[in-house]
């Protein structure tokens, strides 16, 4: 994927830049803008001998800062990294692969930052100097630019349209995205909501980065629709094998209003949960709990290793009442996803979000072996106890260091009157309406599928 040009200067000039000498010389005034010359320093390398030391002069450093905003431009985003690259990060490898946090920013980091809780930066310590590199990505998300001039020991901000991640591919890169359609959800309208262009969305066949498969939701593509036509393929041809399913970054399972578990073969089961454990990252909505907690009344139908993570009442009344839910703030990213459900509005009291539709069939997780993310109790919630939203990282049976991949279990539907039905095309019922409260958590919880497992070195 290349820069994103801001210059007349050509990308090559980038990459000279990154590839200079290890042994830095005394530099002028002039390869600095505005700053005096600073000492050599054998130990820095490329763009690293154009740092410039404010604190020494009693300035502030030299920053660049912004906010990331998913796709549509409106939401900002939590835990994005941003950095300038030492050398070139080349291009993302192609198809799932482990996406440990221990491994190394692609080209190495001159400097990094991620965003905080309202999705703002700045990256301090920036080179001081012309065609300064910035990578804006959060698993295989990524923006890159080039900015023309960093002035020394001052703050460089950049605009909205710079530092949302890419709609499309000619932005930037998106990671390839599976969805199965279900009759009960419509978790494509959400993603087509949070901003890709609708020229991504085709089948396999095509080449935009998401791919969508009938469950027994929405089956073909609108006539007219610019990005995919025709219909479907079915979604057991997706999660039959694990060559098929490794294609994929994310898989994103809608639900189909029961477990149909004849569509999901034991086989199919095995399938899920290598390719999983090869790094994929898989949400599951409601009834999808199948591939977790196995087949209602078959314990022998299932993943053994997943049917641990819960406790599961298959059997438990589906109210779907609207209700006031709590988000788990002793967990992994609990607290800045409260602070972030504020800043973006979808919270008005602290660690609490209304839903829309709630479901019942997880009463209680396995704190050991998952990260309980949104939850019902029974003061807010008229004595229920559920789990509306827990994540648990794979392989499941090795140290948590060793793991590659992420799995989401949600019992929150997509709301907002999105339908997904076999008998009206994509996107006819998706609705264009504002993102709801949780909408807005569960967008959050999109974009944490794909960041890294583990914490960010």
């Amino acid at each position: 994927m290349g820069w994103c040009r801001l210059s007349v200067s050509s990308v090559l000039s980038v990459l000279s830049a990154l590839v200079l000498s290890a042994a830095c010389r005394h530099h002028d005034p002039g390869d600095k803008p505005d700053a005096p010359a600073e000492p050599s320093d054998a130990a820095c390398e490329g763009l690293q001998c154009k740092v410039v030391d404010c604190g020494s002069k009693s300035l502030p450093p030299t920053s660049v800062s912004g906010t990331v905003f998913a796709p549509n431009g409106t939401l900002p985003l939590y835990g994005v990294q941003v950095y300038v690259p030492l050398s070139d990060p080349g291009p993302l490898p192609d198809g799932v692969t482990c996406g440990n946090c221990s491994a190394s920013l692609p080209g190495g980091a001159v400097t990094q930052v991620i965003t905080d809780e309202s999705g703002h930066f700045t990256l301090p310590d920036v080179p001081a100097t012309t065609d300064v590199p910035i990578v804006i990505t959060t698993g295989k998300w990524r923006r890159s630019l080039v900015l023309p001039r960093v002035a020394a020991c001052q703050d460089t901000p950049l605009p909205v349209a710079d530092t949302r991640l890419p709609k499309t591919q000619s932005e930037g890169d998106i990671p390839r995205i599976a969805i199965t359609t279900g009759n009960a959800d419509a978790l494509e309208c959400l993603v087509r909501k949070l901003g890709i262009d609708d020229r991504e969305f085709t089948t396999d066949a095509g080449n935009g980065r998401v791919h969508l498969y009938n469950g027994n939701g929405a089956n073909q593509f609108a006539p007219g629709f610019p990005g995919g036509t025709g219909a479907f393929p079915n979604a057991t041809t997706l999660w039959g094998t694990v060559p098929k399913l490794s294609k994929y970054d994310v898989t994103i399972f809608s639900c189909e209003g029961g477990q149909y578990p004849a569509t999901k073969t034991q086989a199919a089961m095995q399938a899920v949960h290598d390719y999983a454990g090869l790094g994929g990252r898989i949400f599951m909505s409601h009834w999808h709990n199948i591939w977790i907690g196995g087949e209602s009344g078959v314990a022998s139908h299932g993943i053994p290793s997943w049917q641990s993570i819960g406790t599961w009442n298959y059997a438990a009344p589906q109210d779907q009442e609207d209700t006031i839910a709590s988000i788990d703030q002793t967990v992994d990213k609990g607290m800045p996803f409260a602070r972030w459900l504020q800043n973006v509005g979808a919270s008005t009291t602290f660690g609490q979000i209304p839903v829309s539709g709630a479901r019942y069939t997880l009463p209680t997780s396995n704190p050991a072996k998952s990260d309980r993310r949104v939850y019902l109790e029974p003061a807010l919630s008229n004595n229920h106890v559920s789990v509306q939203d827990l994540q648990f990282t794979t392989p499941n049976d090795v140290p948590a260091g060793e793991r590659c991949g992420k799995v989401v279990f949600s019992d929150m539907h997509v709301s907002a009157n999105s339908r997904s039905r076999p008998t009206v095309p994509f996107p006819t019922d998706c609705s264009a309406a504002a993102l709801t409260p949780q909408e807005k958590a569960l967008a959050f919880i999109l974009f944490d599928i794909s960041s890294c497992v583990g914490v960010i070195q």
